[in-house]
């Protein structure tokens, strides 16, 4: 399957073990030697409406990465 990186935003991210949500990816990271998508970003929610900063960004790499579905990514953590 063949998917532009834009299709991959604002997916819901959702760990197989326990079910949790995680976020949604707001970026990628790519590894320009290869031209690979190496991981998916989800960015930090925000603390205190924004006013207190972002909790750190969670990397899923991309061998975590179980199931790319047409809403949500199905992702192995912890």
């Amino acid at each position: 399957m063949i998917q532009r990186i834009a299709e991959l935003k604002d997916r819901q991210v959702v760990c197989v073990q326990d079910g949790t949500i995680l976020g949604y990816v707001g970026d990628v990271e790519l590894d320009t030697t290869d031209g690979r998508l190496s991981a998916l970003i989800i960015f930090g929610r925000p603390k205190a409406l924004g006013i207190l900063g972002r909790e750190d960004d969670i990397i899923i790499p991309w061998e975590n990465i179980d199931i790319i579905g047409d809403e949500t990514i199905l992702v192995k953590c912890g």
